[in-house]
């Protein structure tokens, strides 16, 4: 039984979440009710889940000899001695094969192209990409954008421009306010967690920050008010929820500069209350608005 939650542990489920991007053209292209559409979403979903914990098994077995001397990281299965240095790798060749495997028989393809692009950029940042400064920051950056593609390719459709873009911002702000964070948070410790803190400072990523934030706003505006997104909603109703986008990117950078969270963007944004109702209340509101927009439009046209 210890063995098969340290398995457990190692695959990171808490992580999955970040594969929520998987849904984003399932969302905005207005099939939420198309069950088959909905099982192949879940289906890529599952996927980069299995190719996301294949990468973990890699990463911990790589870097174990580092994880033992971490603070934190020393209590992970493989540097604690929980599981053997071999099931790290083995983990990683099961996992990422079948994973390839399962995506290539079920969503064809250009899906299981797009989840080894994903596999082969994180091979790159797990063997030593992630130590070079702002690669390490688009490499993640590029993850996010791949999951979005894949869930498009994986329901046939071609996600909007804007979309692809609000991803790499939004992206790139997440990981920028991370690296703020940790230098912050652990100061003269910074480089023991990350080698690559050690290339970073305050100034420049404050500025890294205040640019990705600003892109992040314009390119969700330009998304909500663009021709392919108005047909696909049927009304241009989207814009209305740009306020709660706003908030949501002022309040995370409160918590990055004010409570010093933004450490482990997961954690920042399922923990705190305003950041939770928020999401909730953006995602009904694009719900009904997707669903119903054109039914609302043409109610207050006739009235």
């Amino acid at each position: 039984m210890r063995s098969i939650i340290a398995f457990i542990k190692l695959a990171r489920p808490a992580q999955w979440v970040k594969n929520i991007f998987v849904f984003a053209a399932l969302i905005f292209s207005g099939l939420v009710l198309d069950l088959n559409a909905v099982l192949h979403a879940l289906l890529a979903f599952a996927m980069f889940s299995m190719v996301s914990s294949a990468v973990y098994f890699l990463n911990d077995f790589v870097d174990i000899e580092e994880d033992k001397l971490h603070e934190t990281k020393k209590t992970r299965p493989l540097a604690s001695g929980e599981l053997p240095k071999h099931v790290g790798s083995i983990g990683f060749v099961f996992l990422a094969a079948t994973s390839l495997g399962v995506t290539y028989i079920t969503l064809g393809l250009i899906t299981a192209l797009i989840v080894l692009a994903y596999l082969i950029i994180n091979l790159c940042y797990s063997l030593g990409m992630k130590h070079l400064v702002i690669i390490d920051v688009l490499l993640i950056s590029a993850g996010f954008v791949l999951r979005i593609l894949a869930g498009a390719s994986a329901i046939s459709r071609m996600p909007s421009t804007w979309l692809i873009l609000c991803a790499v911002t939004i992206s790139l702000f997440l990981g920028f306010t991370k690296r703020k964070a940790e230098i912050v948070y652990m100061g003269d410790d910074a480089t023991k967690h990350r080698k690559v803190l050690g290339q970073y400072n305050q100034s420049f990523l404050d500025q890294a920050i205040a640019i990705v934030t600003a892109a992040t706003v314009i390119c969700y505006i330009l998304y909500t008010v663009d021709p392919m997104t108005v047909k696909i909603v049927g009304s241009r109703l989207l814009i209305f929820s740009v306020p709660f986008v706003l908030y949501g990117i002022f309040r995370y950078l409160y918590l990055v500069y004010h409570d010093k969270s933004g450490g482990d963007p997961t954690k920042t944004v399922f923990t705190d209350i305003p950041l939770l109702f928020t999401g909730g209340a953006w995602a009904i509101l694009c719900t009904v608005v997707i669903l119903f927009g054109q039914t609302i439009t043409q109610f207050f046209r006739a009235g």
